[in-house]
């Protein structure tokens, strides 16, 4: 099912992110959401920048933003960048639109302004959790007059605006959930404008999404107790009230919400930090598509046990009434299922393309391996099948790309292949030295053929000679197939390794 709206108005829905930082798992699910009922439906999707808590705005987090949505391949048709016909998308460029409705509300009563100081409300709120557990802020009989307010600040002090609750419920109509009620004594005059002139969220979202033409607000269930709030502000303002859809929350498998501290809780702990925001799975070395296919599952479901989806399937199959209620749980081991599947089922060149981005924002890969030639690269990845991420293709291959004079042999792989057996494994390169170095034919079917008629000279096992020549030029026991490794390093590269690895003796 598409939800429609009750007027005429084509479906407009938004996605309004802070500039605090990479986006969230959470956030794409919520992008996600957005985009897909916008495509299936034909209508538009809004990117927003919600900039006005200038203490949170964190440099270069709207690139950030863009980036990550871009990686994603869920591109915005208005918003930053390319503009539209509601702009300007940053509400920090929009604040001469929310003083003008600000004003509105104060000459109609709706609103007004508030003279606590922070040390008088400090003072509330101890008293409020002291006596009753909570703090809930009292309007003030009588309330300040507009001339009282502006006194107050001409004096130079930082007042607030706030907002006039009605004193009755507030019933929220949910897609998703049905009817939410929160009683009136729930209910309290929440801020509009804050002492530095800049709105908050609550009244800025909700002028935006009037004047934007949103019909549709898709958002995660942690903002519903804010959903009372702005439907009272949009019927003090004359507003539309949109469409409500709140999605489950996500939650890690322990039942715990995926927050932007469990790194930090890592870190403090001595372990690697968990991926929670999009770059950190793209860094990690994700496909996008098996992420954008694996977050649309986490509350919604296409139905008949289905869950390999390409974007454009996705698209085909949404709809919010199989959005679920309750929370979501993130599975890594899942996510590592489905990102080892999209290796095998993307095209080639798209692969190429996804192991090029990898390495870009990877710094401490080997430079030469950024450096490659796309032929190189294409044969790297043909040769190194099954693995999950990108990281499993720099373990198993990642040698091929530094100088000779840089390997560096694992102490457990000389002893258990090299050193073994009063040295066997020296003892079989010394002897496969001059052979390969002869060897005319060095195209991975050569050296396959080579080593083959070697094993049954000699009566051994592959292995016997594939190991010691897979330490000597990888410094390790893990290499693609032995024959493709030696081809893909060459002839020359190959010769001086070994000898450099026999040197080390």
């Amino acid at each position: 099912m598409v939800p429609t709206t009750t007027n005429t108005e084509p479906l407009r829905v938004r996605f309004a992110p802070s500039p605090t930082g990479y986006l969230h798992i959470g956030g794409a699910r919520t992008v996600l959401f957005n985009w897909l009922l916008a495509r299936r439906a034909g209508g538009t999707f809004i990117l927003r920048i919600e900039d006005t808590d200038q203490t949170r705005h964190v440099e270069d987090s709207v690139q950030k933003i863009l980036e990550d949505l871009r990686w994603l391949g869920l591109h915005w048709d208005e918003g930053p960048e390319l503009g539209g016909p509601c702009g300007p998308y940053f509400q920090s460029e929009r604040l001469d639109t929310y003083n003008r409705y600000l004003q509105q509300l104060l000459e109609s009563g709706h609103a007004y302004y508030a003279l606590e100081t922070q040390e008088q409300l400090q003072a509330l709120r101890a008293t409020g959790e002291r006596t009753t557990g909570g703090f809930r802020y009292r309007r003030p009989d009588p309330v300040p007059t507009v001339e009282e307010g502006l006194a107050a600040r001409a004096a130079g002090r930082q007042i607030v605006v706030r907002f006039k609750m009605p004193e009755e419920d507030i019933v929220v109509s949910d897609i998703i959930l049905g009817e939410v009620r929160l009683p009136a004594e729930q209910l309290e005059d929440f801020v509009l404008q804050k002492g530095d002139g800049f709105p908050t969220y609550h009244f800025a979202c909700v002028v935006d999404d009037a004047l934007m033409r949103v019909t549709h607000v898709l958002r995660g269930q942690e903002h519903l107790m804010n959903t009372p709030k702005h439907v009272a502000l949009q019927r003090a303002l004359g507003f539309p009230t949109p469409v409500y859809a709140h999605l489950p929350v996500i939650f890690n498998l322990d039942g715990s919400k995926m927050s932007k501290r469990d790194k930090e809780k890592a870190l403090a702990r001595g372990e690697a930090p968990p991926e929670i925001d999009v770059h950190d799975f793209r860094v990690a070395g994700y496909l996008p598509e098996a992420l954008v296919n694996f977050i649309s599952l986490l509350g919604w479901s296409p139905g008949e046990d289905r869950e390999k989806l390409t974007l454009d399937e996705t698209v085909a199959l949404f709809s919010i009434d199989r959005v679920g209620k309750t929370n979501a749980r993130f599975d890594r081991e899942k996510l590592l299922a489905f990102n080892t599947d999209w290796a095998t089922r993307v095209t080639p060149p798209r692969l190429l393309e996804a192991l090029r981005d990898f390495l870009a924002v990877n710094p401490d890969v080997p430079s030469a391996m950024r450096e490659a030639a796309e032929e190189t690269l294409a044969e790297v990845l043909r040769v190194c099948t099954g693995f999950r991420t990108f990281p499993d293709v720099i373990r198993k291959a990642g040698f091929l790309f530094v100088p000779d004079e840089a390997i560096v042999y694992d102490d457990k792989a000389v002893k258990k292949v090299l050193a073994k057996n009063e040295g066997e494994g020296y003892a079989v390169l010394r002897k496969l030295l001059p052979a390969l170095a002869d060897l005319a034919d060095w195209s991975a079917a050569g050296v396959e053929a080579f080593l083959q008629h070697t094993c049954s000279d000699r009566n051994v096992q592959l292995g016997k000679i594939a190991q010691p020549l897979r330490v000597a030029v990888s410094g390790t026991t893990i290499s693609p197939s032995i024959h493709e490794t030696l081809a893909l390093l060459g002839k020359a590269r190959t010769i001086t390794r070994i000898e450099r690895c026999l040197q080390s003796v």
